[in-house]
């Protein structure tokens, strides 16, 4: 069975080192990058299962390399978790927005960078399913695109939105908690309130639904949290 393989993209060798090493431990393959431009290469001739991506690089910056990999079909479905120091918060939202997949701020424990890999690799393995498009009402989602419709008009969903709907979407009739889905969504002892679910489900509604104060699909199970509505309406 293949490994899965990580490219490090990070300037910073005694990081790439360690960072390979660990790697290597828990059974992954490693490969390393130390600017922008030869990360941006690699990802494209290596075809890495996963990307930990720096935001300070020299040549190209590390949302720069974010935004150029989302754009190219070659590798805009790899996963990259951004590498940000802690005063970076502003990097963090960005880099999320430009559709990196999780952050994690340096200096940061092996053990915790393990288990945002492995998170990651979890929640993003399943994404496609038997068809690539979901309708529902006058709503379209295209997986293949990461396009959502509504009565043929595209609608501008964050990220974080985007995800939410997917997994409703993929987990249709069930009821999804919401300390779950701020687990699944925002990632590995994400520190936060559920209310971020909520702004998120609110803002899907307004978006999607015909009558957001009366949501047909998108339904709340008071005290527990959220289903997507599977009934043919």
């Amino acid at each position: 069975m293949a490994k899965d393989k990580v490219l490090i993209i990070d300037d910073e060798e005694h990081i790439v080192e360690l960072i390979r090493y660990n790697l290597e431990s828990a059974g992954y393959d490693a490969i390393e990058a130390y600017n922008g431009t030869d990360g941006i290469k690699s990802a494209k001739t290596e075809k890495p299962t996963l990307i930990l991506l720096d935001v300070m690089l020299p040549m190209m910056d590390g949302l720069e390399v974010c935004r150029k990999l989302r754009k190219d079909d070659a590798t805009k479905h790899i996963p990259i978790i951004m590498l940000t120091a802690k005063s970076e918060e502003i990097d963090k939202i960005l880099g999320l927005e430009l559709g990196a997949d999780d952050y994690i701020t340096k200096p940061f424990s092996v053990r915790e960078l393990l288990a945002r890999i492995k998170a990651v690799l979890r929640r993003t393995g399943t994404e496609l399913e038997e068809s690539s498009i979901f309708t529902f009402s006058d709503v379209t989602i295209d997986y293949d695109k990461h396009l959502v419709t509504k009565s043929n008009v595209k609608v501008d969903l964050t990220l974080k939105e985007y995800e939410l709907l997917d997994i409703l979407i993929k987990n249709r009739g069930k009821v999804l908690k919401r300390d779950l889905l701020l687990d699944k969504i925002w990632g590995y002892e994400y520190v936060g309130e559920t209310r971020t679910v909520d702004v998120h489900i609110r803002h899907l509604r307004q978006k999607l639904e015909d009558d957001d104060k009366n949501p047909v699909y998108i339904e709340t199970v008071r005290g527990i949290g959220y289903r997507f509505n599977d009934l043919e309406l």
